[in-house]
């Protein structure tokens, strides 16, 4: 039952585009998004989400939710990071992100040089996030999500910044693990987080 719409579109259509948010940080979890364009309703400004500014890519957001046939969100934890490494776990949380959505693709686009496991076609593509569109919105989904956890998070560990830097590296946030060492949602495997422990 989960995909009984399928059949309703034709399989060159049913392609859908992948991409995670998270790789780099010190902290958070990574997230990765799953999304299938509809050729009916075509989004202007498709890009990588790191050229666009966070207000774009709000805007973008909500007419990928709105006109896209399908888009899914998931996520692999900081103990699954810290467990499997970076690596795994980023594809790990691409592959429940496909699996979440609600229109079974017939092939996927992954951003990068390597795809996890999928049941259909699937092929990396370097750059992809800036030249397929349907990565495109997969990368500013799984962006904005992963942004907005952040901030949620920097309510319940506010001595280290997040809603600002999102648990990348600054600054900011290395003073903050200089002085109160790392938190719950720190990624203890990392070199600039362990030596803090």
């Amino acid at each position: 039952m989960k995909f009984a719409r399928a059949k309703q579109y034709p399989d060159d259509i049913l392609i859908s585009g992948v991409d995670e948010a998270g790789r780099g940080p010190l902290a958070g979890p990574v997230v990765a998004a799953a999304v299938i364009l509809n050729p009916s309703h075509p989004i202007d400004g498709l890009k990588d989400s790191k050229q666009l500014s966070a207000s774009q890519r709000c805007i973008l957001f909500s007419q990928i939710r709105k006109h896209t046939l399908a888009w899914a969100v998931a996520s692999a934890s900081v103990t699954e990071i810290d467990e499997l490494n970076i690596l795994q776990a980023t594809l790990l949380a691409m592959q429940r992100a496909v699996t979440k959505l609600k229109i079974s693709p017939k092939r996927i686009l992954v951003d990068g040089n390597q795809c996890p496991t999928f049941p259909c076609e699937a092929k990396a593509i370097i750059r992809g996030d800036d030249s397929v569109p349907a990565i495109s919105a997969a990368s500013i989904v799984a962006k904005v999500v992963r942004d907005r956890w952040m901030v949620m998070l920097d309510k319940h560990y506010p001595a280290y910044g997040f809603a600002q830097h999102k648990g990348y590296t600054t600054l900011q946030h290395i003073k903050a693990l200089r002085l109160h060492g790392p938190c719950r949602i720190h990624r203890k495997y990392f070199a600039r987080v362990s030596e803090y422990t």
